[in-house]
């Protein structure tokens, strides 16, 4: 059998060891809670505010919260089932236009897809450009970049 004699430095040196994985963890796993002129909005580990849609018509009233992560070369389709299973969706065009303003740094300069589709053309479906700012049309087929929000109900 072998005996191993437990010391005070090694006792600290395991502490303080254990006190650093606590520390990680509570880092990755601990919601931020931000406010706002409207509210407080929490926010998981890697999440950033947004900004707030309040449009005219009052259909959008809600924050924005862009979720940590990406896609690059996938379709449409798998880009919306790839959000969904985040546990977000992917932004509409006033949210592409939004994310372009406030968070162009977080961002590829490439084209990212919106979860809008043509209203004429079934195939097609919207995207952000985030080198220039303009929205286009593309083939859903094609292979393009995502990143999900999720939006909180004002």
């Amino acid at each position: 059998m072998i005996s191993q004699s437990i010391t005070l430095d090694s006792l600290k040196s395991d502490l303080g060891g254990l006190i650093l994985k606590f520390a990680d963890f509570e880092a990755k796993h601990q919601q931020r809670v931000i406010t706002t002129a409207v509210g407080e909005i929490k926010l998981n580990s890697g999440e950033e505010y947004v900004g707030l849609i309040v449009s005219a018509d009052a259909c959008k009233n809600h924050h924005i919260i862009l979720l940590p992560g990406e896609r690059n070369d996938i379709n449409w389709k798998d880009a919306n089932a790839w959000a969904e299973s985040i546990g977000g969706e992917l932004p509409d065009r006033c949210e592409g236009a939004l994310l372009f303003a406030t968070m162009k740094d977080r961002f590829q300069p490439e084209w990212y897809w919106t979860r809008e589709q043509h209203a004429s053309y079934s195939d097609y479906a919207w995207y952000q450009y985030f080198l220039d700012g303009h929205q286009y049309l593309s083939y859903e087929s094609y292979q393009g970049r995502a990143r999900a929000v999720r939006r909180v109900a004002i």
